[in-house]
């Protein structure tokens, strides 16, 4: 499985001679707009760095045969594309790989601010790991995840949280993603926490467009 970063919570993963684009958000540069030959686009949540709104009409429209999956909140709401409402457990099979809705609900930021839906995924192939992306939340922790998609920080996390999410999910390698809002002088302080506190030996600590392969281990 080929992951690719694409600037904060965008990740594409390309395996099974799939393609699929998670969270194209407002922090992902604009190369993340020009792919094509995707097969399917994935929003876990409406917020504007997982969902772009001003530059993902131009990329649903470049990829016009793409199967659109996201939260059912954002599904109803997006003004561009026809997209497919997601949900815990309802499975997608995308060319030759397959994505599972995880959770319901995105992670408490405010009392006062109602929550939105937040619909995580898996991506998985036969012979292929893993993957969790959760979205913006801590709260589920699915079984069998192989490679997790690590929200580093986030306006509703802590990293005793964080420490807590990635022993909880006990993946056999992760990466890091929803970093944009640590500045980069301070990156290292959350990273070393989570090498020196997870319990995951494989850490790989992708930049906003760096690539990788990952393996079942």
């Amino acid at each position: 499985m080929q992951i690719t970063r694409f600037g904060h919570a965008a990740v594409l993963v390309e395996a099974a001679d799939t393609r699929i684009l998670i969270d194209p958000g407002v922090f992902s540069p604009d190369e993340t707009f020009a792919l094509e030959g995707l097969d399917a686009i994935v929003v876990t949540h409406q917020h504007a760095d997982h969902i772009d709104a001003s530059r993902g009409p131009g990329l649903v429209e470049r990829n016009s045969g793409a199967t659109l999956i996201s939260d059912p909140e954002t599904a109803a709401t997006l003004g561009f594309g026809s997209w497919t409402a997601n949900a815990e457990g309802l499975e997608t099979v995308v060319g030759g790989l397959t994505v599972r809705g995880v959770g319901s609900q995105h992670a408490v930021i405010l009392p006062a601010l109602p929550r939105v839906a937040n619909v995580g995924v898996t991506v998985s192939a036969p012979g292929q790991p893993t993957l969790f992306h959760p979205g913006d939340t801590y709260e589920y922790a699915p079984e069998g995840v192989d490679v997790l998609a690590l929200p580093l920080s986030a306006p509703w996390a802590k990293v005793s949280e964080t420490i807590d999410f990635v022993q909880r999910v006990s993946p056999g390698a992760l990466f890091p993603v929803h970093d944009r809002t640590i500045a980069d002088l301070a990156y290292g302080i959350y990273w070393q926490h989570t090498e020196n506190f997870g319990g995951v030996e494989d850490t790989r600590k992708l930049g906003q467009t760096d690539s990788d392969t990952f393996d079942i281990a």
